[in-house]
């Protein structure tokens, strides 16, 4: 039987050491009538409280995928976590029921969706959206809805809305992109939850509005002591905010190390070619042309044997196209699947 959570659980686990989250092993695939497919094959991940950990890959190389699967949000049918175990604050997630699982989301542990423009319900107002998720999950805090209304209008202020108390009663197609950003955010923070995951936070956001986000992220992250998991394809974001790097491919990690470590010494050829990727200054005015590794992410009906990555890397060995790589240290804290570091 799963043990009930406690508020002093996070405390314990803080004094011991352990991680706030800990994904072992896992699996999600998707069962499709053209075939199986292997979004999350094996996945191991952990996050350290306090901290922010940067998820990042190309499209299709199951970034989102994870990120759904640790609220247990992947569809059925026809997609299905098949193996694995995410724990967090030592209760494995895989094996809460539905009941015990609501009493999480949103409340301990929050999401922030890609599109905030269709995550809103366009029939309710922002401070009533936000209002349902106090209500749900922070009665002893607003035990009325009169209450929860004016939580709701103190959340729209933390997140830099002007006018707060007449934008609660706005709906969202009369905000912008980037105030309906705040909100999703407000409605995450609402219950001051132990782990926030980013999905893509910044996407169709000008630079302006996205360095926003991101300052008013890190605020209450200082603030409310949450860690964060965000999704993204932005380096730039990632060597900004985060304290940790995994770098996704084909529902693989096949890097992990602390930030610095990974900007300064990448390890894998793909972290190498999406380094490589990122424009730089001046580039441009001296003529050269912008980097792109070759080929794209392959489809399931694709997937080379061995390294999946082995088709477009440059430097593939033999036994790169039989065996898929184990995950090699050849540094503390930092993890790598690649051959070329077999020795370490």
């Amino acid at each position: 039987m799963t043990r009930a959570y406690t508020p002093g659980d996070q405390a314990v686990l803080e004094q011991q050491g352990a991680s706030l989250l800990e994904i072992r092993d896992l699996h999600t695939h998707f069962f499709t009538p053209e075939g199986l497919v292997k979004a999350l094959d094996g996945v191991d991940l952990s996050l350290k409280s306090g901290s922010t950990l940067g998820i990042v890959g190309e499209s299709g190389c199951g970034k989102t995928v994870l990120a759904l699967s640790i609220l247990r949000l992947i569809p059925d049918p026809p997609g299905r976590i098949v193996q694995g175990r995410i724990s967090f604050l030592g209760r494995d997630l895989l094996a809460l029921d539905e009941v015990e699982l609501r009493a999480i989301r949103g409340n301990k542990i929050s999401m922030i969706f890609q599109e905030p423009m269709t995550s809103l319900n366009p029939v309710f107002t922002i401070g009533s959206q936000i209002a349902e998720v106090i209500l749900l999950h922070q009665r002893q805090r607003a035990g009325t809805r009169k209450e929860a209304l004016a939580a709701s209008v103190d959340m729209l202020a933390m997140v830099g809305i002007p006018d707060p108390e007449k934008r609660a009663g706005d709906y969202p197609h009369q905000l912008s992109g980037g105030m309906c950003q705040r909100v999703m955010i407000a409605m995450a923070m609402a219950c001051r939850p132990r782990l926030l995951i980013a999905d893509e936070p910044t996407t169709a956001l000008d630079v302006t509005t996205q360095a926003q986000i991101l300052c008013l992220m890190n605020d209450l992250k200082e603030e409310i002591g949450t860690s964060i998991i965000l999704v993204t394809h932005d380096l730039g974001i990632v060597a900004q905010v985060c304290q940790e790097v995994a770098v996704m491919y084909t529902g693989h990690v096949v890097e992990h190390a602390a930030a610095g470590e990974i900007f300064s010494h990448p390890l894998h050829p793909y972290t190498r070619g999406l380094m490589r990727s990122v424009p730089t200054l001046g580039a441009r005015f001296r003529g050269e042309a912008l980097y792109a590794i070759p080929g794209t992410v392959p489809t399931f009906k694709e997937m080379p044997k061995g390294c999946t990555f082995n088709t477009r890397c440059p430097e593939v060995m033999d036994i790169c196209r039989s065996e898929y790589p184990p995950i090699f240290c050849p540094d503390r804290d930092h993890t790598v699947r690649c051959w070329r570091h077999r020795s370490a």
